[in-house]
């Protein structure tokens, strides 16, 4: 059924009326808070309802007895959270995540889920349809792994594609944490959940699950913006936000407007192209990923060399049963070095450098930090404390780790 255009869209005199009185009425709010009482009562409000309680909860610990023999004694979290079979997979759009969980779901003994967040709801024959992206080589379907799970329903939020992209270890969010649950348990083998929306939420993952092991696929910037416009034309070199939002079909306006409040920079109105902002979302998605997953690949090392880059993935990760030959096989190798058609390296790395200034002041360091070229494959054993200069410390460090 269609979606019925806004009132203000269908009866032109409120349109009218309507963009004036926005203006006045944010414009008044927006005095206000820049004075003394409107930053007061601001900072008031926002101390209570963001202060963060972890702290005193784990000084708390100790204490956390029964003190009458009536009461029911501490509780520990429920085996599924503690459970240290499970796998996360976490990866941008367009950064060969589908593939990943593709050649998952091909090892015997693996149940493994994609994209559980999708709003097309896998679970849900009357809503998820039939479509497949031709652009996604040797899968027939999406949902198979999630026949039988209506259940699933009743803990699923939409809002989880837009909305509280960034999530650390004091949130909370029992639905997701139920939701996340339910596939593992109801998972006839090894579960594997491939997402592409908790990149923000990997510190909430790690403190709700921490048995799970978690990898990190990235790929090259320049491929992976090339990639997510479909068609170069879509938003040219010279084009603009308004050119970008017309063909913007995986959801950048949309995350960079939700964590903009963590990372105030991705304000699209301040950036000089699209590309900055998709190149602000996909460093801070890396620099997350090395920090909070167990194990991190390139998907270009993955498509050169999957031989190598298998067996290693599979040792981290304790897989014994697979067939090397079959994955290869589930492989096919998009072109590589794409960008070039859309960009000469001296148009990006102007960009790039922009980008990387202004990461280097927000997260602490005098100096920008731009890699000369595709960071290598690499392990790391991810701590929970974070700091900024943590952050960058992760995306420029040469050294290795393992498990």
């Amino acid at each position: 059924m269609p979606k019925r255009a806004p009132l203000h869209e269908r009866v032109k005199l409120l349109g009218w009326v309507r963009e004036p009185l926005r203006a006045a009425l944010f414009g008044f709010l927006r005095k206000v808070a820049q004075t003394d009482d409107g930053r007061a009562v601001a900072a008031a409000a926002f101390r209570d309802v963001f202060a963060s309680p972890r702290t005193a909860l784990e000084q708390l610990r100790e204490f956390n007895d029964a003190p009458f023999p009536d009461l029911p004694a501490k509780s520990k979290p429920n085996d599924t959270c503690l459970r240290q079979d499970v796998i996360f997979i976490t990866g941008r759009f367009r950064s060969g995540s589908t593939l990943l969980w593709n050649l998952f779901r091909h090892v015997p003994g693996c149940t493994a889920y994609y994209e559980p967040l999708n709003e097309r709801r896998w679970f849900d024959p009357a809503i998820r349809g039939e479509r497949i992206d031709q652009t996604h080589r040797k899968v027939e379907d999406y949902w198979k792994e999630y026949d039988g799970l209506q259940v699933l329903g009743a803990h699923y939020r939409e809002h989880w594609i837009h909305r509280a992209l960034f999530m650390n270890e004091d949130s909370w969010d029992a639905d997701l944490k139920r939701y996340v649950e339910i596939l593992i348990e109801r998972a006839p083998g090894r579960p594997v959940l491939q997402f592409n929306r908790i990149d923000f939420r990997l510190p909430w993952f790690r403190w709700y699950f921490p048995g799970a092991r978690i990898v990190h696929l990235y790929r090259h910037p320049r491929d992976q913006w090339c990639s997510s416009l479909m068609k170069l034309g879509n938003c040219p070199k010279d084009g603009d936000m308004a050119c970008f939002a017309r063909s913007d079909g995986f959801y950048l306006l949309t995350w960079a407007r939700d964590l903009k409040y963590q990372f105030p920079f991705l304000d699209e109105t301040t950036v000089a192209h699209p590309y900055q902002l998709f190149y602000y979302i996909w460093k801070l998605s890396y620099l997350f990923g090395r920090k909070y997953a167990h194990y991190s690949v390139a998907f270009e090392n993955l498509v050169s060399d999957p031989e190598t880059q298998l067996q290693r993935l599979f040792a981290a990760l304790d897989v014994q049963q697979y067939d090397v030959e079959q994955s290869k096989g589930l492989i096919v190798k998009p072109p590589l070095g794409k960008w070039k058609e859309y960009a000469d390296d001296a148009w990006f790395r102007q960009h790039e450098l922009a980008c990387e200034t202004v990461l280097a002041e927000f997260l602490g360091q005098a100096s920008p930090a731009l890699p000369a070229g595709l960071p290598g494959e690499q392990e790391s054993r991810a701590d929970r404390d974070t700091t900024r200069g943590e952050l960058l410390r992760t995306a420029t460090s040469a050294g290795r780790s393992t498990w």
